[in-house]
């Protein structure tokens, strides 16, 4: 039993210290590039805007489902400083159907493959999105609560950052 205890211990404190750089209000790891554009990408040239990185997969229903929406609030909001990097998990074997989904989008567009996001640790859900403020802190962990993005969720969190300095 002693035993037991114990090794629960240390998992809880390696899953814990796996997270240790993702706090809320703490600076968001930089994510640095290249889009499937072919332009060169780092997420700290994006201070002053607010930005969502959304890690999503072809195969995802509810990726696809909360793309509509964030989009919208993009379109609404992109003026004011808001930007969308969304970062495919899929294979490379299904990079065509993820490219034809994008078609519909204006996001910033990565292959997991082509960018280094290691300072977020391992992406173990999906969708997992992040909300990184115009100073380059973590408002949303996107490992963590619920994962879902929806207008409650961006009106809540994204939009009093757009009027921060």
């Amino acid at each position: 039993m002693q035993t037991f205890r114990f090794l629960l211990l240390i998992i809880l404190f390696h899953a814990s210290s796996a997270y240790a750089g993702l706090e809320l209000g703490n600076s968001a790891p930089d994510i640095q590039g290249e889009l499937l554009n072919g332009k060169v990408f780092s997420l700290n040239a994006y201070k002053g805007k607010v930005v969502l990185v959304n890690f999503w997969a072809s195969w995802c229903e509810p990726c696809r489902e909360e793309m509509p929406t964030i989009e919208a609030y993009l379109q609404k909001n992109k003026a004011k400083g808001f930007e969308v990097l969304a970062i495919t998990v899929d294979k490379p074997a299904d990079m065509a159907q993820a490219k034809q989904i994008m078609r519909n989008y204006s996001f910033l567009f990565a292959e997991k493959q082509s960018i280094n996001y290691s300072g977020y640790g391992r992406i173990w859900r999906i969708p997992s999105s992040f909300i990184i403020d115009k100073q380059g802190n973590l408002r949303k962990n996107g490992l963590t609560g619920d994962p879902k993005v929806d207008t409650k969720l961006l009106e809540e969190i994204v939009t009093p950052l757009l009027s921060t300095q």
